[in-house]
């Protein structure tokens, strides 16, 4: 089947996303927040909600994690996109995965900003035969002013 989830933060958190696995740092807001860019959603739309770890808000970095996802199988694998963007002073976006099973996790996926400035999509699929989650980790630097990772529009495919 098609069905998914989507987190698009216009009231709070969805299903896979629980409010335990939001740290301290991230933001739920729009572009009208006063806190700088972005200035609107991935859309465009400056009412709408997504999240933002900010270098003003004096917390370097911070995760969100997924809640626990059971085994993938042949006919369904995780495929995860989500809608990011990043500053053009400083800012990584790395997704990680965690087996419960194992104690490492394993970086994925990241982006350090090559095209700073414009919100961008991207796509991952998980195909593991363990109970796993998923952590998208920001990092600003806290140096520098108005540093910001902003993340919207998560959707999980069935086979999450």
């Amino acid at each position: 089947g098609s069905s998914c989830e989507k987190c698009d933060f216009e009231t709070d958190l969805c299903e896979a996303l629980h409010e335990f696995n939001l740290q301290p740092g991230w933001i739920r807001r729009n572009g009208r927040s006063g806190m700088g860019p972005p200035y609107s959603d991935h859309n465009g739309n400056d009412s709408a909600y997504f999240l933002s770890l900010s270098s003003t808000m004096q917390a370097s970095s911070a995760t969100l994690r997924t809640n626990i996802f059971l085994p993938t199988d042949d006919e369904h694998i995780c495929q995860i996109t989500f809608h990011y963007w990043i500053s053009q002073r400083s800012g990584t976006l790395i997704v990680r995965l965690q087996k419960l099973s194992e104690d490492t996790i394993t970086n994925i996926w990241q982006d350090s900003g090559e095209l700073p400035n414009q919100w961008k999509a991207n796509t991952i699929m998980i195909n593991t035969t363990e109970k796993y989650e998923v952590t998208f980790w920001g990092m600003v630097g806290t140096q520098r002013q108005d540093a910001t990772v902003a993340i919207d529009d998560i959707t999980f495919s069935e086979g999450c």
